[in-house]
């Protein structure tokens, strides 16, 4: 028997674009609103057409016509220091060696390219992604359902969510109306559109199959033992993935991630992300983020340039899971089963203790942990949440209140490093921009990279000479005085770097000093 695989959707660049043009009328938007609300002011004016068919009651033409326009086809280059040594393997070999039989790697320095899709979600130029779509990318195309070409900046990137913001500059754009998630059944129809193997504007029609999927995807290394079929650009491993894909047999195909998922009135729903298969394209299991998840992370990259975690501070076993289940010694098939609390942390305050089971968040059943996970994933830390937990045969239900990262903030406190040793760490050397850098990266503030050092932290990032460094832990940073400063302000023991690439794309990076 052929073992099952589960694939993010990048794929080959190439194939023809396809036609269309949908007028849009810009409103003005004030900065501290959130995209949904910004949306909310543009089709209170700009209402979606009528369109008559005779297709009967599943009607997928005026939903088509509405967001096809929106979804944009998404090309990457990666340049030769992204792409490794020579021990790594070719960017698409894992994704297409199977279906189209072993490829001559090509020559170290050669760039690869790959491509994807993406939804625009204002007006002025925002669009998301999936972060496999674009993480390590040198250079982002973006190619409109009109035919226009944009070069896009990536404004920030969620690897625990596998979403990506990235920003083209344009006004007067087409937007996807951001749905509700929630209200999406089992059973109702649905659309995927995006660019599958390259055929630009693609739409396709089937329905929602499940819900609340958790699929252990997104963090795995290709080192682990496991089923997945991932491109080298995948997400990269991390520790705390939330995962409640919305499963659909609409045909998706490589080239669809960070494609839409809309329901029958064109609402977005999701944004496409993987398939599982035995070949690498569609058998019929298609999966996509769910747009509730996807609001407040996108949200959070625009206003904050990072995700802000709230987290309820517990370690759990999967009770969905036999296996889980037979370790604690529990005969339930749903629920968490409590293995830790840490001391201080929002749960421990509640009164949860060790081996509750949490049964119920906001009076909705805990079947697996994608029902847990993906609801604290919406919120921010000091938001409060309803946990139902059994102890003793009965259950309780308490208001949890989120913390920020409970394990990271105490190891942090212990941190106690000098700027000089902070500042060595980070391995480079910096100088004041001139009046003409300024003026070239249209920035007030910042300091340039003029050296990396072997083995610094700029080094294993690859973060080049001629990087401009704008801010250092959300503080804008002018001088080394500046720096020395702001790296001694930790958050969650980590230095949070924004700023430019020399070819002027936005970044930010994340690095842990513990």
């Amino acid at each position: 028997m052929r073992k099952i695989g589960l694939t993010l959707l990048t794929a080959f660049v190439g194939g023809a674009m396809a036609l269309g043009t949908y007028k849009v009328f810009e409103k003005k938007e004030a900065d501290n609103m959130t995209f949904e609300q910004r949306q909310g002011a543009y089709f209170a004016s700009n209402r979606m057409p009528a369109v008559t068919s005779s297709a009967g009651t599943e009607d997928f033409t005026q939903a088509a016509a509405a967001v096809t326009p929106a979804v944009v086809y998404i090309r990457t280059t990666y340049s030769s220091s992204s792409q490794g040594s020579d021990s790594r393997r070719d960017p698409f070999e894992d994704l297409f060696g199977e279906m189209f039989g072993q490829r001559s790697r090509p020559q170290q320095r050669t760039p690869q390219r790959a491509s994807g899709s993406g939804v625009i979600i204002s007006t002025d130029g925002y669009i998301v992604t999936n972060n496999h779509v674009v993480e390590k990318a040198s250079d982002i195309d973006v190619t409109m359902n009109d035919h226009r070409h944009f070069k896009a900046k990536v404004i920030g990137t969620d690897p625990n969510t596998d979403l990506a913001l990235i920003k083209i500059t344009a006004t007067n754009l087409p937007i996807v109306k951001l749905g509700n998630s929630d209200d999406v059944r089992v059973g109702e129809w649905v659309l995927a559109v995006g660019n599958p193997f390259n055929l630009t504007s693609t739409v396709t029609a089937g329905i929602v199959s499940a819900k609340g999927r958790g699929l252990n995807l997104i963090g795995r290394s290709d080192e682990e033992e496991n089923p997945f079929n991932r491109t080298q650009n995948a997400a990269p491993r991390v520790n705390r993935a939330i995962e409640s894909f919305i499963q659909t047999d609409a045909a998706i195909n490589p080239g669809n991630s960070g494609g839409a998922l809309v329901n029958t009135r064109g609402e977005l729903v999701g944004i496409n992300s993987a398939i599982a298969s035995h070949t690498g394209s569609y058998e019929g299991y298609g999966f996509a983020i769910p747009i509730n998840l996807a609001k407040k992370v996108l949200n959070d990259i625009e206003h904050f340039g990072s995700v802000k975690r709230g987290y309820v501070g517990v370690s759990f076993s999967d009770l969905s899971d036999p296996d889980q289940a037979a370790a604690v010694k529990s005969d339930r098939g749903s629920g968490l089963f409590v293995n830790d609390v840490i001391a201080g942390s929002g749960a421990a305050q509640a009164g949860i203790k060790t081996g509750d089971i949490i049964t119920k968040v906001e009076g909705n059943t805990v079947n697996e942990s994608s029902d847990l996970q993906e609801r604290v994933g919406r919120l921010q830390p000091g938001d409060k949440i309803s946990l139902t937990y059994l102890r003793g045969g009965a259950e309780k239900t308490v208001n949890v209140t989120l913390h920020a990262d409970a394990a990271l903030a105490n190891r942090t406190a212990a941190v106690s490093k000098s700027a000089e040793e902070l500042y060595n760490k980070l391995g480079a050397g910096f100088q004041p921009l001139t009046p003409a850098q300024k003026a070239k990266f249209h920035v007030n503030s910042g300091v340039v990279v003029t050296q990396v050092r072997q083995g610094g932290f700029f080094d294993d990032t690859e973060i080049p000479v001629g990087t401009v460094i704008t801010n250092i832990n959300k503080q804008p940073v002018n001088s080394t005085a500046d720096i020395d400063k702001a790296i001694t302000n930790l958050y969650n023991g980590q230095i949070i770097l924004q700023g430019y690439y020399p070819d002027g794309t936005r970044f930010n990076s994340t690095f842990d000093v513990r």
